[in-house]
């Protein structure tokens, strides 16, 4: 299992002596990935329902919003072994060849790190400020886009003739370091999974999504046979499709309940240990967690807690050959390897 962490691009935290600090904390305390999340503009009124409340109401707010792409550009010299994941990045909300050219500057600045989680999007007023492709067409835009990246990324001579991008007699240098960064598509929807199977790397979906639960391992094995049969459909094998999970929520002080049950990745630092075991028992191998606080030094903590409580239920964490440290004086021994952590021995 690898661990990811999101830091702020939004609010008084984001500045970049704050980000620099949270991506060299990241490091030392092994996580492996580091995630932003993507809004160009927020308008000041919000008709859209948000997918993951149950009011609909989007928590996020306006203000200050610092750009993703940029801001993983920006972080790609701040932690040198960190992953980069776009968390989401909104696939209508860019010029495809532009993107696909910023994608790829990135994975190069980076030797090579970059993965792009995608989604749709689910802002009407943010794409009409933007002046992007119709909002009810975003599904198909974004299934276009997807194919324009990897023409792009992969053709010595490139070109395409679709109804939203359309070129060709073009040289698109430098390829990305990787032959295609790994596409993670997100959503729970019946379309997002369909969207996985015929041209995802991985499905990452939010767990909390009121119309579209995934709150649980069974509900989350349930989501991945459906997976699996479209993807036979489409003539793919199955076992190409990686399994990543975001649990933005994460709490190990206090248990949150839903419908009369403990939300997972909250409650204890055993509780929650049990539920990392319990994901990845159902193929989930990338587990993204929310400890942002008010305060830097409160973010801080959280991550800490994390490494040093959460993970330290344990009985032995291992991985490939690597660095061994010993996090204060805590009874904890850390791998800080250049491979997952594996909860398989517990």
């Amino acid at each position: 299992m690898e661990f990811g962490f999101g830091v702020p691009n939004r609010g008084p935290l984001a500045t970049p002596e704050n980000l620099s600090v949270l991506a060299q904390k990241g490091r030392e305390l092994g996580f492996e990935i580091l995630t932003v999340s993507d809004h160009v503009v927020v308008p000041q009124n919000i008709a859209s329902r948000y997918p993951y409340s149950e009011t609909g109401e989007f928590p996020g707010g306006a203000g200050q919003y610092l750009e993703q792409l940029t801001s993983l550009a920006f972080l790609a010299g701040q932690a040198t072994d960190l992953r980069l994941l776009t968390s989401v990045m909104v696939l209508p909300h860019r010029a495809p060849v532009l993107t696909a050219k910023m994608l790829a500057t990135i994975d190069v600045l980076s030797g090579g790190r970059l993965i792009v989680g995608c989604g749709v999007g689910w802002m009407r007023e943010e794409f009409e400020a933007l002046g992007a492709p119709p909002f009810s067409e975003r599904g198909a835009v974004s299934d276009e886009y997807i194919r324009v990246f990897k023409e792009l990324w992969t053709s010595d001579s490139p070109s395409f003739d679709g109804k939203y991008a359309r070129f060709s007699d073009i040289e698109f240098l430098p390829k990305p370091i990787q032959k295609t960064p790994p596409i993670w598509v997100g959503g729970e929807s019946p379309p997002a999974l369909r969207r996985v199977a015929r041209l995802g790397d991985a499905w990452f979906p939010i767990g909390n999504n009121p119309r579209h639960p995934v709150r649980d391992p069974e509900q989350f094995a349930e989501y991945v046979r459906r997976i699996h049969g479209y993807a036979e459909a489409a003539g793919r094998d199955p076992s190409e499709i990686d399994l990543a999970y975001s649990a933005g929520w994460y709490n190990d002080r206090e248990a949150r309940v839903i419908d009369g049950e403990r939300q997972r990745f909250t409650g204890t630092p055993e509780q929650v240990a049990g539920d990392i075991k319990a994901f990845e028992e159902v193929g989930v191998r990338h587990l993204m967690l929310g400890f942002q606080a008010d305060t830097l030094e409160g973010t801080l903590e959280r991550m800490e807690r994390f490494a040093n409580d959460v993970l330290a239920t344990g009985k032995r964490i291992v991985g490939r050959p690597g660095i061994v440290t010993l996090p204060g004086t805590r009874p904890f021994v850390k791998l800080r390897v250049n491979g997952p952590w594996d909860f398989r021995s517990w």
